[in-house]
């Protein structure tokens, strides 16, 4: 189980890394791609955070988390992506 949670906690730290990565990128085709990647990088960590009783660390994640995922939220309700889902109904 250990090396599992050590896996998933290295895994999100990637991920943040490459959502990181990503924003520096002059291509800004990539940029939907890091949200999404702090989302889960994120969540991963505070697993990772949460088996090792890391308690401001996994506040910290979580918090970073739903940050990711309001902005995906605002991004998507920008681009207008509910009305869409509503019309399709």
């Amino acid at each position: 189980m250990k090396l599992l949670i050590d896996v998933i906690g290295w895994s999100g730290s990637g991920f943040l890394i490459l959502a990181y990565g990503l924003t520096l990128v002059e291509n800004n085709k990539y940029v939907s791609y890091s949200k999404y990647l702090n989302l889960f990088g994120a969540l991963l960590i505070a697993i990772n955070c949460y088996y090792y009783n890391a308690i401001p660390s996994f506040v910290s994640n979580l918090i970073w988390s739903v940050m990711a995922t309001l902005t995906i939220y605002k991004t998507k309700r920008r681009a207008g992506y509910f009305m869409k889902a509503k019309l399709k109904v």
